[in-house]
């Protein structure tokens, strides 16, 4: 017998807001994050340094927990959402929606922030890295691809036991934004000088195309090590969820 899934007008309807709150998170993480890096960090004087950068990466993802979490889960992120998927958080059949989704909207999010900044005389999204994460010769502090794959994978993994623990139905509830918020900021401390950190192959996929060279053929370590690092977290964290 032939088994046919039917989706209702509404089951369509609410997967496009999904999708359309998925876009808006991530436009707004790598125009707040990514943006803070390359219009803010080193501003003469007053730059907001790694600290500060660290800092608006994890208060994009906060915001945006309160104000679409109740919508979409605000994954903003291809790996938070293979994480979860592993993890059984999460629907397979939305998976791809979700990635293009988060794609589109980090593109947006970059595709602003390059119009902003090419309002400076001189500004330059290729030869100024544009906040493009890199290894080697691109690595903030000239760490190696080995150093950068190490360093994603574990920075991801991190990210997913925090998001996998603190949405958990036993744990506290009500506080899951600020502590994911928080372990996104203590990750940006510990590997901006590494990878200029991604951990998000979509903030990453932004960013390089408006940077338009290394940053594009580096960009496989950036897809393949946040999802590594997901999917391990996903498998480890159903181990702890088994009585």
């Amino acid at each position: 017998m032939e088994c046919k899934m039917i989706i209702t007008g509404e089951q369509q309807m609410t997967l496009v807001k999904k999708l359309a709150a998925e876009s808006l998170g991530t436009f707004w993480l790598v125009l707040g994050g990514c943006g803070s890096a390359v219009l803010a960090a080193a501003f003469p004087d007053v730059g907001i340094g790694l600290l500060g950068v660290s800092f608006a990466f994890g208060l994009t993802v906060l915001t945006m927990a309160f104000a679409i979490g109740h919508i979409s889960g605000c994954h903003l992120n291809p790996a938070v959402s293979l994480g979860l998927c592993i993890g059984g958080r999460f629907s397979v059949t939305e998976l791809g929606p979700y990635v293009a989704a988060q794609v589109a909207g980090g593109i947006g999010g970059a595709a602003v922030l390059y119009v902003i900044a090419s309002g400076q005389a001189g500004f330059d999204a290729t030869a100024g890295g544009f906040a493009a994460n890199g290894f080697g010769a691109h690595s903030p502090g000239g760490y190696s691809m080995v150093a950068a794959l190490v360093t994603e994978i574990v920075m991801t993994f991190m990210f997913l036991m925090i998001i996998l623990g603190a949405t958990d139905k036993r744990a506290p509830q009500g506080f899951a934004p600020i502590s994911i918020g928080l372990g996104l900021t203590l990750i940006h401390l510990i590997s901006i000088p590494v990878t200029n950190t991604s951990v998000n192959p979509a903030r990453s996929t932004a960013v390089a195309i408006f940077q338009g060279s290394w940053a594009v053929s580096q960009l496989w370590l950036f897809w393949l090590a946040p999802l590594v690092g997901a999917l391990l977290a996903g498998i480890v964290y159903r181990w702890f969820e088994v009585e």
